[in-house]
Parts: C-alpha cells; sequence; structure tokens
C-alpha cells in the first residue's frame, strides 16, 4: 500500500491535499525557470533576429558597440576555470566522503561534515574578497599579474568542494550495508571494498553531485570577477588574465544599450543553456539510478 500513490491518495485526504500543494509548487517552479527562459529569450531576440548565431563564435573580439560578438574568448575562459575547478574539487570531495564514511570516527565525521555544510553556506564575495588579498597576491609572487585563469580554478575548487563531497557522502550511505558486509565476509580488503563495491554503487549519486557543482561553477559570478584579471582573451596558460561570462555581464550591464545590451542576454541565454544541459544530465542520471 505505501508503495502505491493511488492508494495513498485514495485512503487519506490530507495525502490528497499534500499531493495537490506538492504539484502545485513543482508546477511554479517550472512556470518561473519557463519565464526566465522567454524573458531572456525576448531580451535577446532584437539582435538575434539580425545576425547569424555563427557569429557569436566566431567574430573578432567583444566589441558590441563596434558590431563584433565573439564570445569565444570567455566561453573558453568559463569552460577552463570550470572544467579545471572539478578536476581539484572531485577527487577531493570523493575522497572526503570516504573519509567521512569509512574511516572517521563517528564524532569526527559529524564534525567534518559540519564544517562542510559552513563552507557551503559562505558568501562567494567572501571567497573572493580572499582570493583577491591572499591568493592572487600568492600567484604573483610566482607569475605576475596574479588575477588570472589560475585564480579562478583555485577559488572556484574550494567553493564546490562541499557539494561534492556531501552529495558523494549521501550516496555512499545510501549503499546497502548488507553488501559491504558480504564484501567483507570474501575477504575483500577495506580497498577493494571500497573501489569494487561502494563507489561502483554510488556511482550515479557521485557523478550527479558532480554535475551539480559544475552548474554552479559555470554560474558563479562575484568570486571569479574578482580574481580572474577580467581581460577578454583566449587563455594560453593558467597565468593568463581572462574574463568569464558571468563577470562579463556583470562588469557591462551597467552601461550598455541597444545591441549591447541584448547581446549581454545572448550571454545568458547561452549561460542558461550550458546550466539546463547539466542539470538535464543530473535528472537522467538519477532517474537511471532510480530504476537501477
Amino acid at each position: 500500500m505505501i508503495s502505491s500513490p493511488n492508494n495513498i491518495s485514495s485512503r487519506w485526504p490530507a495525502d490528497q491535499r499534500l499531493a495537490v500543494s506538492l504539484g502545485l509548487a513543482a508546477a511554479l517552479v517550472a512556470a518561473i525557470l519557463g519565464l526566465v527562459v522567454a524573458f531572456l529569450s525576448k531580451e535577446s531576440w532584437p539582435l538575434l533576429r539580425d545576425i547569424e548565431l555563427t557569429r557569436f563564435l566566431t567574430d573578432d573580439g567583444w566589441h558590441p558597440t563596434e558590431q563584433s560578438y565573439g564570445m569565444m574568448p570567455m566561453l573558453t575562459a568559463t569552460l577552463a576555470a570550470s572544467f579545471g575547478a572539478l578536476l581539484l574539487a572531485a577527487p577531493l570531495g570523493l575522497a572526503s566522503a570516504l573519509f567521512c564514511r569509512f574511516y572517521a570516527p563517528p564524532a569526527l565525521a559529524r564534525s567534518y561534515r559540519r564544517m562542510l555544510g559552513l563552507l557551503a553556506g559562505i558568501p562567494s564575495v567572501v571567497f573572493g574578497f580572499w582570493g583577491l588579498t591572499v591568493l592572487v597576491p600568492l600567484i604573483a609572487r610566482w607569475e605576475p599579474p596574479g588575477a588570472s585563469l589560475l585564480a579562478a580554478v583555485l577559488i572556484l575548487a574550494l567553493m564546490v568542494l562541499p557539494t561534492v563531497a556531501l552529495t558523494s557522502d549521501t550516496a555512499l550511505g545510501a549503499v546497502p550495508a548488507n553488501w559491504l558486509h558480504g564484501a567483507a565476509a570474501l575477504g575483500l580488503s577495506r580497498r577493494g571494498m571500497l573501489f569494487g563495491v561502494a563507489i561502483p554503487a554510488a556511482r550515479r549519486g557521485i557523478f550527479a553531485g558532480i554535475l551539480l557543482a559544475a552548474a554552479r561553477a559555470l554560474g558563479e559570478t562575484m568570486a571569479v570577477l574578482m580574481v580572474a584579471g577580467n581581460v577578454v582573451q583566449s587563455p594560453s596558460s593558467l597565468f593568463d588574465p581572462v574574463r568569464t561570462m558571468t563577470a562579463n555581464i556583470a562588469l557591462e550591464m551597467a552601461y550598455a544599450t541597444g545591441d549591447h545590451r541584448a547581446s549581454l542576454f545572448v550571454t545568458g541565454l547561452l549561460l542558461t543553456a550550458l546550466v539546463l544541459l547539466l542539470v538535464l544530465g543530473t535528472l537522467r542520471n538519477t532517474g537511471e539510478h532510480g530504476h537501477a
């Protein structure tokens, strides 16, 4: 009876009301998302109807007042910063989750999870301020100017690490205990149990957490704006100053007009499309996990 929504709703009026309320809330969220996409499309349309989409990737440089809309350098910087952050945060987050779940004493594990939760709640501007005053000068001693793609990668990695660690910990905690007990009974070492049973069983939840972290990294604005250098160029090394798409919107929206303003909404539409692709990947991954 419990596993059947129809049976529950037929027996309990309170559950029927709850189902209606949750359905309305879900519809409201979907409507808000639709309105956001519609608003971005409407504001972008004056420019999209006049120029080819390929120009946003092929134009030589970003000079909207001169009808040059090359977003490729900023798209490259955005993807490089996000991908670099995930390369650092994913293994560290998974290692943290394994430590909390299988190695740390319960009291230490609880304290560590609380610390990760606190780290996840720190405002992005605080990360940016720390990066600007501490991290950027350290990098500048090694390779000037300091404000660079590397600084953006390190700040983003620190910001998304709690997401990867906490979601991985939850996924590992959902692995049936009898699977682990069976592996131990078969004589597997702890390492063999973790890499042969626990991680494969939790892989979909771990991957979903990494995708969510990627979505946050793509959408981060303030911290990256403060440490990346904000030069519109395709990075040739980690020490080059770069400008991400989110930082570009924040920097130019205050004075943009006409086609320049519309081009910034095109940037927002592209960012939204990238994040939606990641979210759809997460939902598909979670759905397949649920059917497994």
